[in-house]
């Protein structure tokens, strides 16, 4: 059966019909329930925002059925074009807080795996009181996401396994701690932060108050990472302005790494590194900081996105 966008009508049911294989008119809006789910599972997230759940009745509750709400990804849409300003605005983070809210909700707790970016503690607290399967929580980029709904996340999402909290300046080492200390599963930690050694490819995008907070410690965060999260496998720390102290409390506490990005930590050298990682017998992969990497590198692996907002998102159906 092939599904496209010319079959679908906003003009009602009895607009939407096929034939069945008698000959007889169906309406689509009689299919069952377990076939609609069968149908809407082949398709992408946008594919059904963008249709089936304008079709009808029946086709918008069979779009909210919890097993199609597992997983919610826009990490791939993101990156999928070029960072834009309007991202960083408050109407942006709006619209991303209601997309989020409304599949926690479809998922009617069951969600384990969520990636997004420019969300708010709005919706943060909202995954952290409806989703307690969650497993993997992405959120770079979030400049309205703070320690206030970490915690939360850290009392209620104890099956976490992956942190993303990259380029969120709001979220400190004490997020980390209620982390480590809440959730014992958690292998992947990303904590990667914008090229302050040259902003310059962030300039008329995000905001200047925000590129100019960067946080500044870096040895609390590996502190916490240490004493706090011994069973990390995968720890990112981008442009991280810990010491050499901090370095040796992490190689120290986290035994069982297998990957290390140091890209970026200019107070880093390689001596530094190479001494305080010799004791990680595990470790198979290890990224050095090189303040020659072309720019280019870091724009493309932030950022990205599809145009999810055109007038056909602007309905009440998706509340953004």
């Amino acid at each position: 059966m092939s599904v496209s966008d010319d079959k679908f009508s906003d003009g009602g049911d009895s607009e939407i019909q096929t034939k069945s294989v008698s000959g007889r008119s169906t309406g689509w809006s009689e299919l069952t329930h377990e076939c609609l789910i069968s149908i809407l599972s082949r398709l992408t997230l946008e594919h059904r925002w963008r249709g089936p759940m304008l079709v009808c009745k029946s086709w918008l509750s069979a779009c909210k059925d919890p097993s199609l709400h597992s997983k919610f990804d826009l990490d791939t849409h993101f990156d999928s074009s070029s960072e834009s300003s309007r991202w960083w605005t408050p109407e942006f983070e709006k619209k991303i807080d209601s997309m989020l809210r409304s599949v926690v909700d479809w998922s009617d707790g069951y969600i384990t795996e969520i990636r997004v970016r420019h969300c708010s503690d709005r919706s943060l607290n909202f995954v952290a009181e409806r989703c307690p399967n969650l497993q993997v929580l992405s959120i770079k980029s979030c400049p309205n996401a703070t320690d206030a709904s970490m915690v939360q996340i850290s009392f209620k999402c104890t099956k976490l396994r992956e942190l993303d909290i990259s380029y969120c300046n709001e979220i400190s080492h004490e997020s980390l701690e209620m982390i480590g200390r809440n959730c014992p599963n958690l292998k992947v930690l990303k904590r990667n932060l914008m090229n302050w050694l040259d902003p310059s490819q962030h300039v008329g995008i995000v905001p200047n108050d925000y590129l100019n907070a960067c946080p500044q410690d870096g040895d609390l965060e590996a502190a916490a990472i240490s004493h706090f999260m011994p069973h990390l496998e995968h720890l990112e720390l981008r442009f991280s302005k810990l010491s050499a102290k901090g370095l040796a409390s992490i190689c120290e506490g986290c035994l069982n790494l297998e990957y290390l990005d140091l890209s970026g930590c200019a107070n880093l050298t390689s001596r530094d590194i190479i001494n305080k990682t010799s004791g990680l017998k595990y470790l198979k992969e290890i990224k050095k900081p090189n303040f020659y990497i072309p720019r280019s590198v870091f724009h493309t692996e932030r950022y990205g996105h599809w145009r999810l907002y055109d007038e056909r998102f602007q309905t009440d159906v998706f509340r953004i």
